[in-house]
């Protein structure tokens, strides 16, 4: 699966093939773009490297800042002016955006540091990434967790140089940069430079190595050397007073001489990054192949946890690259909290919890469970020191925690690790927190008055008074789970029984119809609100556009009265959005998988392929492509609830790595599937050999492994029609 990855999906706005039937009918408000980069990464590392453009969100492309239909272009070709480190991977607007330490090869003098070349010759794949600037200078890039190893090759020169920006951070959009608050740089000696920035209130610092005989070793600042100088430091910098520094290396070059850095990172000193480049096994001299073979091994590792079969090259490629984007994210840094000096686990860049609780967690969690333990401990420990189970959390002080996007999810990441008994959590610790965090923000509204706004905030918190029912009854607290499970009803307040939707309120991203299917924990209940099977799928067949005629998508730049009209439509946004991320399996619960099989299968092969422009919308740190490699084995987790839905895969045999074995999915009467090809549906289903008569599995049964076999055919069937889904309830409480 390794070599079938391809890092440019995503990079360029969406060109898909034209859709046609139900794929034709959804319309795409949010930005048409990826927001991916190609880049070298490391799985869940600390550290990402890429060229750098300024262009949003990640700092490489093309792109201005973009929040509906196709992004504006801000460069009509491919272009840097260095590399730089810390990226995002797929977010949009998050406010900050890393790209700090820019490290520039250059051939002209350093007034000129800050130009742009053109950008040519790119090349990528897991943990490397090679481009050549117009200037005739070749860049490699690696990664290990928490450094980053350059390679430049140069043309004769005598006065080359390679420069290392620390004052940097940021977009070359409005608003878009980022300024340190303080900053101390040293040359330690011969080939050896180190310093701390101050970013957001994250002190940031680099251990850098670079042995280029017969080359000067300095310190600049204002575009200016400092010869003689081994410190530069700044106490306060202001935007006003900034002024750009850093180090430099500079010397002649020979046709096709390599000059490498090393770049050991760390939020605990430059000790620590010193200590974390040795660590990474990349100093001490030329390490940039050893890294990358490292790097590259551990992408290996990680993606081989999933097997698909299919002699369809594409197929095989977007499902590869699905794969890496989803395991880029969150970034791992255990002890390197910069807030609190203990060690232990810390995670940053967990960006976009209202997208991945519902996918690339669940995916982590069978995949890695020891990290998906880690994370947990990670969250609930930023709880303890923060006051918050974050909803975004970033590598800044006083981290945005995005509480307009959700409330309570971490919640349903957690109790999942309970359900599946995974070994490595205080559960008494953990439910203090868990406990205490659904009382903050939108929950004291939600305590008071039985509902709040944005109205999906109560379907969040109801659903985390659940989850963490659930925790309390696991160590014993009857009564605390018993007042959980009856504030967990309140969902109920969140719906219109004359329209069988939300009620009327503000929403982020999306309108009532698009947060109106998620999988609430009693669906049975939420069916019969809607008026009973026949009235629910009714509703659902309106969303999806089941008979309805095709739309036109936004362009550039679209005006208030087109988006008016097309969030009018109430329509499935096709995987360009993702509050109705789940909303596909919600006709299991009214007894038509058959449903959930023709929107599945028209969103698997219409809004994702190959190319730059390979992704419906933003990937939102793996929460996408994550969803796609669980739609194409034929399994979609309900986070929270411990099930598995099931549907047609879109691969006849694929093996999965699931916590505690593997799980081999393999199928009988499959037809490879195509865009406007025909729909499969389950005939009857399998586990070890013992029927399903439903169309959902346990999850803690799923994660044992074993053997599903799904027999296919081109009809419809009464296979799991009467046999629905779990459905927790009653209501024990509902306010008037």
């Amino acid at each position: 699966m390794l070599d079938d990855v391809d890092p440019f999906i995503g990079v360029d706005a969406t060109a898909l093939p034209e859709p046609s039937g139900l794929a034709a009918t959804w319309w795409w408000p949010k930005p048409q773009v990826g927001n991916t980069h190609p880049g070298a990464a490391h799985p869940l590392g600390m550290v990402s490297a890429c060229a750098y453009s300024g262009a949003y969100p990640t700092g490489y492309g093309l792109y201005e800042l973009s929040t509906e239909g196709v992004p504006a272009p801000l460069y009509d070709r491919l272009v840097a002016s260095g590399f730089t480190h810390f990226q995002q991977s797929g977010t949009g607007a998050i406010r900050k955006y890393y790209n700090y330490m820019r490290v520039t090869p250059m051939l002209e003098p350093l007034d000129a540091l800050g130009r742009t070349w053109d950008l040519e010759d790119e090349d990528a794949s897991p943990g490397r990434y090679r481009a050549r600037l117009e200037s005739g200078i070749t860049a490699e890039l690696t990664v290990g967790p928490k450094s980053a190893v350059h390679r430049y090759t140069f043309p004769a020169h005598a006065d080359a140089r390679v420069v290392i920006d620390m004052s940097m951070g940021g977009l070359a959009i409005p608003y878009g940069a980022t300024v340190p608050l303080r900053a101390h740089l040293e040359s330690v000696e011969p080939g050896v430079m180190q310093g701390e920035i101050v970013v957001e209130g994250a002190p940031l610092a680099v251990h850098i190595e670079c042995d280029v005989e017969g080359w000067r070793q300095l310190l600049w600042y204002d575009r200016r050397l400092m010869p003689g100088g081994s410190t530069l430091a700044f106490d306060h910098i202001r935007p006003t007073t900034l002024r750009p520094f850093g180090f430099m290396w500079a010397g002649p070059t020979t046709e096709g001489q390599n000059v490498e850095i090393r770049m050991g990172f760390s939020l605990r000193g430059v000790e620590q990054a010193r200590k974390n480049l040795e660590r990474d096994g990349a100093s001490g001299g030329p390490s940039f192949t050893r890294r990358a073979q490292a790097t590259r091994a551990s992408w290996d590792e990680a993606l081989s946890r999933v097997h698909v079969d299919t002699h369809n090259p594409a197929r095989r490629e977007v499902f590869a690259t699905a794969m890496y984007h989803s395991l880029i994210k969150p970034s791992f840094a255990p002890d390197e909290s910069p807030f609190w000096p203990t060690k232990g686990p810390w995670v940053f860049d967990v960006s976009t919890m209202w997208d991945i609780y519902r996918t690339q967690l669940p995916l982590l969690t069978a995949l890695a469970p020891e990290r998906a333990v880690e994370l947990a401990n990670a969250l609930l420990t930023i709880c303890e020191q923060e006051g918050n189970l974050p909803i975004g959390y970033r590598m800044a002080r006083g981290s945005d925690r995005f509480g307009r996007q959700g409330s309570a999810l971490a919640h349903t990441f957690i109790v999942d690790l309970a359900k599946l008994g995974l070994p490595g959590i205080d559960w008494e610790w953990a439910l203090v927190h868990l406990a205490a965090d659904l009382r903050r923000t939108y929950g004291e509204d939600y305590l008071i008055h039985g509902v709040t706004h944005p109205i999906s905030h109560t379907l969040d918190i109801a659903h985390g008074y659940w989850c963490t029912a659930y925790v309390a009854r696991m160590m014993g607290d009857d009564a605390l789970a018993a007042e959980f499970e009856r504030l967990a009803g309140r969902w109920l307040n969140a719906f219109d029984e004359s329209t069988g939707l939300l009620r009327d309120s503000t929403f982020y991203e999306g309108t009532k119809h698009n947060y109106s299917f998620r999988l609430v924990h009693d669906m049975a209940t939420r069916i019969a609100l809607a008026g009973g099977d026949d009235a629910f799928v009714s509703l659902l067949d309106d969303f999806f556009g089941f008979g309805a005629d095709a739309v036109v998508q936004p362009g550039v730049a679209p005006g208030l009265e087109e988006m008016t009209a097309g969030y009018a439509l109430g329509r499935f946004e096709g995987l360009n959005n993702e509050p109705d991320m789940e909303a596909p399996w919600a006709y299991h619960y009214a007894g038509r998988p058959d449903r959930t099989a023709e929107v599945v299968h028209a969103i698997v092969n219409h809004q994702f392929g190959t190319g730059r422009g390979g992704l419906p919308g933003n990937d939102d740190s793996g929460g996408l492509s994550s969803w796609y490699v669980w739609a194409s084995l034929g399994i979609f987790p309900v986070a929270g609830q411990s099930i598995f839905l099931l549907h047609p895969p879109s691969f006849h045999y694929s093996t999965v790595a699931m916590a505690h074995g593997t799980l081999t999915i393999d199928t009988s009467g499959f037809v490879e599937p195509t865009p406007g090809g025909p729909v499969q549906y389950i005939q009857s289903a399998s586990l070890n050999g013992e029927a399903l008569e439903g169309s959902w599995v346990d999850a803690a049964a799923l994660h044992e492994g074993g053997r599903l076999h799904l027999s296919l055919g081109p009809e419809p069937s009464a296979w799991a029609r009467d046999v629905r889904p779990p459905s927790w309830g009653p209501i024990k409480e509902v306010p008037a």
